[in-house]
């Protein structure tokens, strides 16, 4: 009976010899960070600002590689079934939790499939004009589309994004039909705004704000609770008649699940010193979001809430699945 416990011991003991190993070693090569969006968007600048800070301390490069399409999903599908070993990311957005509540058949579950790491940034979306748009406020836009159904289009960075999701919330709590024309990225929706071929857009501060500021565009609303710093004139949709409206979206990176767990403490340590940094946070903040770091148990914890969040949204604003 010894020596049958003694060979069960050692052989447990050389099954974690790899996991042990891999935990003292990694970083050993550069590790790859996916995006799901378009190349130039919030969750590309984000995760650049994030991964080249971490380089410095895991000594290997963080490559960050856009894998747009199907409202981040193509990104997170790919993580998912991706090897657990820690050379595989996702820079993972609230349209995240957003696909977990609008796709039928993912190919993967939001929460249980995914190891998180950590929280990044929270932040609101703006609700943007032409700068020469006949709408004044958001007010009278609203006003425009309950006497015009479905002739208000507005443009998103594609289907099943929170920006999308925060579209069909307007409608619903305003009693409007506003129709959403889906775009590759918010560079695409911001383009097609400049180009006259929609009438306003939904997107982070980070698309809109150079041309806000060079007076092409115009913010008529923010979709938090408060009023963003970045443009305080700027009411919030609460403010013009909504109520109880507030979407406000994250940025966090996640790992496959199985990764193991000295794995994400290195990770996460990492990614809390980067935040730290007087640069990378202002780079965030310049972003429009709150820098926000999280252990990986409070991010997962907040996935999942967001998950039933939206679920509860969907279901009552009647949104057909996808």
């Amino acid at each position: 009976m010894l020596r049958r416990n003694l060979l069960i011991a050692l052989s447990a003991s050389s099954l974690a010899l790899p996991f042990q190993a891999t935990a003292q070693t990694y970083p050993e090569r550069p590790i790859k960070v996916l995006q799901g969006f378009a190349p130039g968007g919030n969750a590309d600048a984000i995760a650049r600002a994030v991964g080249l800070e971490m380089s410095k301390g895991l000594a290997q490069n963080m490559v960050v590689e856009a894998q747009a399409g199907a409202g981040g999903t193509i990104a997170a599908t790919t993580v998912s079934k991706a090897k657990p070993d820690g050379y595989t990311l996702l820079l993972a957005t609230g349209g995240h939790a957003v696909a977990g509540a609008l796709y039928n058949n993912l190919a993967y579950r939001t929460v249980q499939d995914f190891e998180m790491v950590s929280t990044i940034t929270y932040f609101p979306f703006l609700i943007v004009v032409p700068a020469n748009s006949k709408f004044a406020n958001l007010s009278a836009l609203l006003t425009t589309a309950k006497a015009n159904p479905e002739q208000i289009t507005y443009g998103t960075a594609g289907i099943g994004s929170t920006h999308h999701l925060a579209g069909e919330l307007l409608a619903s709590l305003s009693k409007t039909q506003l129709l959403h024309v889906p775009y590759k990225g918010d560079s695409g929706s911001l383009t097609a705004l400049l180009a006259g071929d929609i009438p306003m857009i939904i997107a982070p501060p980070t698309a809109v704000m150079a041309n806000i500021k060079a007076g092409k565009l115009r913010a008529i609303a923010t979709t938090g609770p408060q009023r963003w710093p970045g443009l305080p004139d700027v009411p919030t949709v609460a403010e013009q008649g909504v109520a109880a409206y507030d979407v406000r979206s994250w940025a966090g990176l996640m790992a496959p699940a199985g990764t193991p767990r000295p794995v994400i403490d290195r990770l996460n340590a990492e990614l809390q010193k980067a935040l730290l940094v007087p640069s990378v946070k202002a780079r965030l903040e310049d972003m429009g979001g709150e820098v926000r770091g999280s252990t990986p148990e409070d991010m997962k914890t907040m996935v999942a809430n967001q998950t039933q969040k939206w679920i509860q949204v969907v279901n009552d604003a009647k949104i057909p699945k996808q």
